[in-house]
């Protein structure tokens, strides 16, 4: 098994992990003294939930092949 397909496989879990993130962190950007800290979470929330494309994007792993059937014949 590839990495590539690894992390086609964990991307679900990245996304899910990244959303709550994020969501504290726009949560606690509302309030005035966790402004800061809030907006540094929702951006550390997108870049988990962004993780398995991005570094396929940049060429840190390889894109996942489909597994097809064999043609016909």
């Amino acid at each position: 098994m590839t990495l590539a397909q690894i992390l086609a496989m964990a991307g679900y879990l990245f996304n899910l992990i990244g959303i709550i993130v994020c969501l504290v962190g726009l949560h606690l950007a509302r309030r005035p003294s966790h402004r800061v800290l809030g907006r540094l979470l929702a951006v550390l929330g997108f870049l988990i939930a962004a993780s398995p494309l991005l570094l396929q994007l940049f060429g840190f792993v390889d894109p996942a092949t489909p597994v097809s059937p064999p043609p016909p014949r």
